[in-house]
């Protein structure tokens, strides 16, 4: 079975990752790279200050916790546990792979810690934001996909590793968003009885 699924996850991979072209070599390594998105990052925490005033302050401690946790189960609990080399590393896949020039990244690549915290902020955000802010949920989910997708475009991981890592973010942005709830309510119902 676990043979039958890398099989079908590197068919997929050599398929997604043979579709590359000069034109979006360029905007997938950018996607890739962390750096990029500080405007991106910015323009959200403008918005939630703009929009929760000093009440942003919880939200951002949130993320700060919420992306600490996705990259550190992505990058050393996962990774160091379950030892799936990259495609970038398989010497099985040498000369069959569409590198970017950020090169072929750490030996581990299950699961992208890219991907779990692209979708660990963009599940958080969607389910803590109002619905005025649907268009910004939309955007996020756009961005988490594009983070993810880089990923393979740009030869460092297979799907299986972004789809996994997808999902760990979505269920600790989930998580998060509960406890963000939780905490609220508790600090209004504190505040609400001085």
């Amino acid at each position: 079975m676990i043979e039958n699924l890398n099989s079908l996850d590197t068919k997929l991979f050599l398929y997604l990752n043979g579709k590359h072209n000069a034109f979006f070599d360029p905007i997938m390594y950018w996607a890739s790279d962390k750096l990029f998105w500080i405007p991106f990052y910015t323009a959200i925490a403008a918005l939630l200050i703009w929009h929760y005033k000093k009440r942003s302050i919880p939200i951002f401690l949130a993320i700060g916790i919420l992306i600490t946790l996705a990259d550190q189960i992505a990058s050393h609990l996962i990774k160091h546990t379950v030892k799936r080399l990259r495609p970038s590393h398989n010497s099985a896949l040498e000369g069959l792979i569409h590198l970017s020039k950020a090169g072929p990244g750490g030996q581990y690549g299950f699961v992208s810690s890219h991907a779990a915290n692209a979708f660990a902020l963009a599940a958080f955000l969607f389910f803590i934001l109002p619905k005025k802010f649907n268009w910004l949920k939309w955007i996020l989910g756009f961005w988490a996909l594009l983070v993810s997708y880089s990923r393979i475009y740009n030869g460092v991981h297979y799907p299986g590793d972004v789809i996994i890592a997808a999902l760990v973010g979505i269920g600790l942005g989930y998580l998060m968003s509960k406890l963000y709830f939780f905490y609220k309510s508790k600090a209004e119902k504190q505040f609400s009885n001085v």
